[in-house]
């Protein structure tokens, strides 16, 4: 580990070096090569880097990583927006750099000055990124009450944002769109997301949401709780029922940061439902038919949860490139081949879960919990339906659940 790291990330805000600590300065001072966008350049003004040279930061921003290493053990100042760890540049650069060859001087970050504009506790409001992220990303937040704060790519994303809002039934929700937050260019513009005004919006930008349901009451909220309604996913049938949902969601157990293999994925709602659980999570959803891929892939995207990877094939030969589970959930497709090169191949501690719905493969679970232990339950339930002109329970076809660790 170096006593003396070479690079020094700057958090420079729209003030450019008025708003500066002394350590920051003394960094500029030093250099001898300050790398930074056009914008923050600007920002910085001429001769506030001393000596030093300056370069633009090429765009794609990947493409400057090499340029930047190249100048390892020589004194060197990137210049990022703000907080540079806060859905910024500084977690990217530094994926490339040892412990002690660095260090960084944060900025206010816009999420602060847009909280102290409007008087929001900043621990109790949604901060976002969306620079290069989906809108939907915000589809698991909304509900009425909620206050987000929105970063954004430029103008253009401004008013997708509020067609998006609007679209989701959320359209009397107050947007503020602030514009070159703490500089001399500021402005502020309020308005709901139904009657942005025609107004010019451009980068650097940013938009406070204070959530509300339009007049008609069209939009919904995706609910806290695992099993969530059957129509908040596009399906050809091939789905896990709500009540069945949530027991599998249940016995899956999902912890921070785990893996999920969802093998026979159907709509995707197991594995959808996985990750709306804690952002931390991912999952891998293995399906055979493409057509069935593409509609988990979409019913993913529309929920806020894209980073699900869809995987077009047929178990086990599909998952022997895949990254390593914490669970595995076998919705379709489950033969005594897969159990057994499952149990063959899953790291100790992984949770399995099986539902069956044939006496086929309800037999293949039984046997497999007499040979390997684990827990078996049958969920057998029953819903209203008309009989004449009267009512009564019609009942599902029973669903077994094995459960194991291996």
């Amino acid at each position: 580990m170096s006593d003396s790291p070479w690079l020094t990330i700057i958090g420079l805000g729209e003030d450019g070096p008025d708003g500066l600590c002394s350590a920051s300065r003394s960094a500029l001072d030093a250099a001898t090569v300050v790398f930074g966008s056009r914008r923050h350049l600007a920002c910085l003004g001429a001769g506030a880097a001393n000596r030093a040279e300056t370069r633009a930061w090429p765009v794609p921003f990947e493409s400057g990583i090499a340029p930047l290493l190249a100048r390892r053990g020589t004194p060197t100042v990137m210049l990022a927006s703000g907080d540079p760890f806060w859905f910024g540049a500084g977690t990217v650069l530094t994926r490339h750099l040892a412990p002690g060859e660095w260090r960084a001087f944060p900025g206010r970050s816009t999420f602060s000055l847009a909280a102290s504009r409007l008087g929001w506790p900043l621990e109790g409001t949604g901060c976002f990124g969306l620079h290069a992220a989906p809108l939907s990303r915000l589809r698991p937040a909304l509900a009425p009450g909620r206050r987000m704060i929105v970063l954004l790519r430029d103008g253009a994303a401004v008013r997708a944002l509020a067609g998006y809002l609007v679209a989701q039934g959320f359209g009397a929700t107050t947007l503020t769109v602030m514009q070159a937050l703490g500089g001399p260019r500021e402005r502020l513009t309020s308005a709901r997301a139904d009657a942005l005004p025609d107004l010019p919006f451009a980068h650097p930008v940013c938009a406070a949401l204070d959530v509300a349901l339009d007049g008609a009451g069209e939009g919904r909220v995706l609910t806290l709780a695992s099993g969530r309604a059957d129509d908040w996913f596009d399906h050809d049938g091939q789905i896990s029922k709500r009540p069945v949902r949530a027991l599998t969601l249940s016995a899956l157990a999902p912890r921070p940061f785990e893996h999920l293999w969802d093998i026979g994925g159907g709509s995707g709602s197991i594995a959808i439902e996985w990750l709306l659980t804690d952002p931390t999570l991912h999952a891998t959803s293995v399906e055979t038919r493409p057509d069935r891929a593409a509609r988990i892939a979409a019913n993913a995207d529309a929920l806020g949860v894209d980073r699900l990877h869809v995987v077009t094939g047929t178990a086990p030969g599909a998952l022997t490139e895949l990254d390593r589970p914490d669970a595995v959930f076998i919705g379709g497709g489950l033969s005594r081949a897969l159990l057994d090169w499952l149990t063959a191949h899953l790291p100790p501690a992984t949770r399995l879960v099986a539902n069956a719905v044939t006496l086929e493969s309800e037999a293949l679970l039984i046997k497999a919990q007499a040979r390997l232990g684990g827990d078996l339950l049958r969920i057998g339930l029953s819903s209203v339906a008309s009989i004449g002109g009267r009512r009564g329970w019609s009942a599902a076809y029973p669903v077994v659940q094995w459960s194991h660790r291996t």
